[in-house]
């Protein structure tokens, strides 16, 4: 019992660490706890006469234990882009504001850019470049050489970071724009909307669209304006498909994208994204401050 005990002691002291792996893999809290669980139980079931390193371990079982969660469900072809029910899904049993405040933390449209890449490139990238585990380490989780490993890792820094897509000073000077935008839309001051919006400005939204109760098209800065004024809370910069643009995405769930066309220092072009089949088709990657 006292050994059950300590070992118990031993991984709750673990726990926030291993919540912290399982959440950057599966982007869902409700789901990261059931595989810090399972991690428990698998622990349980092991002999840790012969573990030289309790938090390696279990970091990689943690990892193993993701990845599989990903994989099924692929295999089951979960909409991992949709938004859960508040009130029907399981997630409910959770305080949705420790969600919204852990997503932010880690930023959410890094979530968003992780939830596009292939399983076993983000675990590879989120276990080696996230919490410097070894790709000796990460080479049997994903059953690959430690070379394949380290390349499933390169491949996903590209995607997440955006590598060589637009020229610094242009992905600066959108970067400002955008960020003006989000930060007049937030504010709900109309003013500072106008200014960075092109007096000529068109919104488009497809028919799937939730962030306004408008259809099909809208123009001028002023209409424009009045769409988004006091509103944006949930959105982030983020680089789609090489340019500067917004994501929406509560607890890290992208629903929508604002795709941006920025000339001379204004918005002439709101895109609004929101079908699920042409979110998927989208590069995106996170736009650096």
């Amino acid at each position: 019992m006292d050994e059950h005990n300590g070992l118990a002691e031993l991984f709750e002291a673990k726990r926030p660490h291993l919540r912290a792996v399982a959440y950057r893999m599966l982007g869902s809290l409700s789901e990261a706890d059931d595989a810090v669980q399972e991690a428990w139980l698998h622990l349980n079931r092991s002999d840790t006469s012969s573990i030289k390193n309790l938090g390696g371990w279990l970091t990689t079982v943690v990892g193993r234990i993701s990845l599989d969660m990903l994989r099924s469900r692929k295999a089951r072809r979960e909409e991992s882009l949709e938004v859960p029910d508040p009130i029907a899904s399981p997630e409910s049993r959770l305080d949705p504001e420790q969600e919204a405040l852990l997503a932010d933390s880690i930023g959410l449209a890094l979530l968003v850019v992780l939830d596009t890449l292939p399983p076993a490139e983000r675990l590879a990238f989120v276990l080696h470049d996230i919490f410097a585990v070894s790709f000796d380490e990460i080479a049997p989780i994903v059953e690959r050489t430690s070379t394949a490993a380290r390349q499933l890792a390169s491949r996903a820094r590209r995607r997440v970071r955006g590598v060589d897509m637009v020229p610094d000073a242009d992905l600066t000077y959108q970067r400002e724009v955008v960020d003006a935008f989000l930060t007049a839309s937030r504010s709900g001051n109309f003013d500072a909307l106008l200014a960075v919006l092109d007096p000529n400005i068109v919104f488009r939204t497809d028919q799937a669209a939730v962030l306004t109760s408008a259809s099909g098209e809208v123009r001028g800065a002023t209409a424009v304006a009045r769409q988004f004024s006091g509103r944006a809370q949930g959105a982030r910069p983020a680089l789609v498909n090489g340019s500067a643009g917004i994501v929406v995405a509560p607890y890290g769930r992208l629903i929508l994208v604002l795709d941006l066309t920025i000339t001379h220092g204004k918005i002439a072009e709101i895109n609004v994204i929101s079908d699920p089949a042409h979110l998927r088709q989208l590069h995106l990657s996170v736009l650096g401050s």
